[in-house]
């Protein structure tokens, strides 16, 4: 991922965002902002043939404490029209070949229960749910606008963690 791809990254996160199950934020951040705090190596983008960006994937650091520098909370974003054809595969496979790279032993992510695709292409890629949330924020913006949503927090180690 470039600065060259925010325009089309930043279109796909804001339809993750409308569509209210893909995250709490409820506005894009500037490409500062995103830059400041997605891990360099971590950050990849799908293209089609023609070279359009077609989903993203990029993750932080949980902590700034050395006993975690091998830990990592992930996202994954598809463009709607790309969405079921294994493009998110595709990424999450080589999101994993990079943070093994990286030295990254553990990978997290919070899904929202009913975002089952989400959850089924983590589960085939090796993840597995260690908890679940209830209530554990408020939606803001989107279909569940208001409304108290549950996560379930997934994560995969690597074979060194």
């Amino acid at each position: 991922m470039t600065p060259a791809d925010w325009p089309a990254v930043e279109k796909i996160y804001a339809q993750g965002i409308s569509d209210g199950e893909a995250t709490f934020e409820v506005a894009t951040p500037s490409w500062e902002a995103f830059d400041a705090g997605k891990l360099p190596q971590m950050r990849i983008v799908a293209v089609d043939g023609g070279d359009a960006v077609v989903g993203w994937v990029a993750a932080s650091a949980v902590s700034s404490r050395p006993a975690y520098r091998g830990v990592v909370e992930h996202s994954v974003y598809i463009d709607r029209a790309a969405r079921g054809q294994g493009i998110g595969r595709l990424l999450l496979d080589a999101f994993i070949g990079a943070a093994d790279t990286a030295g990254v032993w553990t990978i997290q992510s919070s899904i929202f229960p009913d975002n089952t695709a989400s959850l089924r292409l983590h589960e085939a890629a090796g993840f597995r749910v260690v908890g679940h949330r209830e209530r554990i924020a408020r939606a803001a913006v989107g279909p569940h606008a208001g409304e108290w949503r549950d996560t379930i927090l997934i994560e995969r180690r690597s074979a060194d963690g």
